[in-house]
């Protein structure tokens, strides 16, 4: 059966930032490239937040989500690597060659040489709002991400989080909507401190410690009108006494859950949300790698930025693990043959490029 199957010398699990700059940058390095991806479409994490302006990617102005993972999928597709869509995968044998057979929860196989686990925090779910009956008004009202700033112009909104997604939210729809309230359990907020600052320097109206209690439903049953709040005392009980806000939107950032599925019983050194590799970007099982999110090591950088030196770390190591004589990294583009006709085709000469 494995014969039948196309051997790759590489192939990466997970399609966002770190994964579809490690499909770009097997290219450079002359690698058979294969990219599954567990969802339907590629993305991530950058998914879950289309209208959240990034600003901390090098060389790149302020952008929005969905326009950077247009970006990072057009960059991925330049060497032609062969990407699958909508395939988790679960099952990992070690052939007697060396090569490892993958098998997909739906049975599809996959024969490779190597392998890079970009798996971010693995299949992520949104953490609901831990209250009876709330999923009845998730049609209407009761949002998880925000798709479009602009339907939430001229309303009130409360926001419950406290997380980077929740804090931007606030800062984004503060001039537009009509008031925000911020709802969040620890008096820390978890973003980054001048975005933080930012919002309680503006008209947002922040709550610490308090926590959402109560959906109140209009008259048709189908839109939350109103919610109750309470503050938390220093035991981290709820407080009997609640007060009740008046909303027209609720968006609840309450963080993601991971889940890794079987791959978490394939023998790797593992946290509770990542997978622990050397300097080299290697896991403790022969020819496996990791890179974004999914990879753990002292001097980890948690931004996208990051993901992208993981994946040229974790590519460089798949390299020399399968041609040992291979050249330690990929020459940069501008001294690099493979964008000759590319630089071409751009119109661009080569003193210029």
């Amino acid at each position: 059966m494995t014969q039948a199957l196309e051997l790759y010398d590489i192939t990466i699990i997970g399609g966002g930032p770190a994964g579809l700059y490690a499909a770009f940058y097997s290219g450079m390095r002359d690698m058979k490239t294969k990219l599954i991806e567990a969802k339907e479409e590629l993305g991530g994490r950058l998914l879950i937040y289309p209208e959240k302006m990034i600003w901390d990617v090098g060389g790149i102005t302020p952008i929005r989500c969905e326009q950077l993972i247009k970006q990072l999928i057009q960059q991925a597709h330049t060497f032609d690597p062969t990407i699958v869509l909508g395939q988790q995968i679960s099952g990992l044998e070690r052939l007697e060659d060396g090569t490892m057979l993958l098998t997909a929860v739906t049975g599809e196989q996959h024969h490779t040489r190597s392998l890079v686990l970009a798996l971010g925090y693995g299949v992520m779910k949104m953490a609901k709002l831990d209250i009876e009956g709330a999923e009845r008004y998730e049609l209407t009202n009761l949002h998880y991400t925000v798709e479009q700033l602009e339907s939430f112009r001229n309303k009130r909104v409360l926001i419950s989080g406290g997380g980077d997604s929740a804090v931007d939210w606030a800062n984004e729809l503060e001039p537009i909507a009509e008031s925000i309230t911020v709802v969040h359990r620890r008096e820390h907020f978890g973003g980054h401190e001048k975005n933080v600052k930012r919002m309680k320097e503006s008209s947002v109206d922040v709550r610490t410690p308090y926590a959402v209690t109560r959906l109140h439903g209009n008259v048709s049953g189908d839109a939350i009108e109103a919610v109750s709040i309470a503050q938390i005392n220093a035991d981290g009980a709820l407080m009997e006494e609640t007060e009740r806000l008046g909303i027209d939107d609720v968006i609840v950032n309450h963080g993601l859950r991971g889940d890794f599925g079987s791959i978490v019983d394939w023998g790797m050194d593992m946290g509770q949300w990542n997978i622990n590799v050397n300097e080299k970007l290697a896991t403790n099982l022969p020819g496996i790698f990791a890179a974004g999110d999914t990879a753990n090591y002292l001097s980890k950088v948690k931004l996208i930025a990051g993901a992208f030196t993981d994946a040229v770390l974790a590519v460089n190591s798949a390299k020399l693990h399968i041609e040992p004589a291979a050249a330690k990294m990929a020459y940069v583009s501008s001294h690099n043959t493979k964008f000759k006709e590319r630089n071409k085709a751009l119109g661009v000469s080569e003193e210029d490029a």
